[in-house]
């Protein structure tokens, strides 16, 4: 038996290593991506971005940490807790992502000729930094207190100098983990993020079997269908994080309401290396489900692995941008006044300048003859 535990603890370090890996490299290749693609820069992908830099943080701080808490290393109780409240921080900053995604995506289906004049670059950004901070509070909030130390205390389990085996489930308090975590910031929000998908579908399906557009020069349907697409890839998005985190919060809470029930490590183990995982799998989804991605992926690995020339991908025009807003539709009216003007015009002055020239000596009844030649002059 301890042969086998030996060897299970063995194959979940060498699996974190490369999901940290693969992590690291795929979400460094989304933020690139990016940067530059220009036809990225949108707040959508703002949003991506966010979520990939947590997806980053997962690979390069959180994995090396998991794979030292899982040797069992004698480290003090606060430092030990430091590093599991981390892991928190960055999965409540994953889901409030995506929730900002969902709610981006509602907004661009839900008022697309406003979508632009509601969602501005600044409130994006504003939006990224709320989700950030809500993650900080949610996820530190074991430090301030609601933590195991004084149940280990009182059991004797820990030192007067605060020493103990560094695992998770030592430090953090499952009905923090249950009650606060799971339920107040886990659940709601995935099933929130459920209701906004179905509603986006079901809107996008609507429109495109209406026949009600016909005032613009584009097609609404090939927005609507472009709409789906991108709703479908980030739904995936939404649906492999939710099998990846729902399995490790299962366990907490048969931890929680059945002490007695004993979890096997190695199932531990899976649950584990599925919501670390899920750090690695997005750009996996872009890649294969979003074309500009792929394109940019590309671009990225002929010119700067192959050594090859490729065309600037910044002067692509954005695919979205195909839906009439108000500003589009309010310059054409702005244009005929101008090609007017110089065809009422040039006749006048053609019939006008001889008369002109004969009767300069009487310049006070020339406004009064020709009131249209005084107009031009003035002109």
């Amino acid at each position: 038996m301890p042969g086998a535990l030996l060897s299970a603890e063995t194959l979940y370090i060498g699996m974190e290593v490369l999901i940290a890996v693969a992590s690291v490299i795929g979400n460094v290749m989304v933020v690139w991506a990016v940067k530059i693609n220009k036809s990225l820069r949108d707040n959508t992908f703002c949003f991506i971005v966010s979520l990939a830099l947590a997806d980053i943080a997962v690979g390069a701080l959180v994995i090396p940490l998991a794979i030292t808490i899982s040797i069992g290393l004698q480290t003090h109780f606060y430092s030990c807790l430091l590093v599991a409240c981390t892991v928190l921080v960055l999965t409540q900053s994953s889901i409030l992502a995506l929730l900002a995604i969902a709610i981006d995506r509602y907004l661009r289906v839900k008022i697309p000729t406003r979508y632009k004049r509601v969602v501005t670059p600044r409130r994006a950004g504003l939006a990224v930094v709320v989700c950030w901070t809500v993650a900080f509070i949610v996820g530190l909030t074991p430090m301030l207190g609601w933590n195991n130390l004084k149940r280990l205390q009182q059991n004797g389990s820990i030192s007067s100098d605060l020493i103990i085996t560094c695992r998770f489930e030592n430090v953090i308090s499952m009905d923090y983990m249950v009650y606060f975590n799971f339920f107040g910031w886990v659940l709601p929000p995935l099933l929130l993020m459920l209701v906004i998908y179905a509603e986006i579908f079901y809107m996008i399906h609507k429109q495109l079997n209406s026949k009600k557009f016909t005032t613009s020069h584009t097609d609404p349907n090939k927005y609507y269908d472009k709409e789906l697409n991108l709703a479908k890839s980030l739904a995936l998005v939404l649906f492999l994080f939710a099998i990846s985190w729902l399995p490790l919060h299962i366990i907490n809470c048969i931890t929680l309401f059945c002490p007695d029930c004993n979890t096997p490590i190695v199932l531990l183990y899976i649950a584990i290396l599925l919501t670390h995982g899920n750090s690695a799998v997005n750009p996996i989804v872009y890649a294969f489900r979003i074309k500009k991605f792929r394109s940019a992926f590309r671009k990225i690995f002929q010119q700067y692995f192959c050594c090859k020339d490729t065309p600037a991908l910044e002067i692509q025009p954005s695919d979205r941008k195909e839906m009439p807003n108000a500003e589009t539709q309010q310059t054409p009216p702005i244009q005929p006044p101008q090609k007017e003007v110089p065809k009422s015009d040039p006749p006048q002055q053609e019939q006008q300048p001889p008369p002109e020239q004969d009767e300069k000596t009487e310049p006070a009844q020339q406004p009064k003859e020709h009131p249209p030649l005084l107009e031009q002059n003035t002109v």
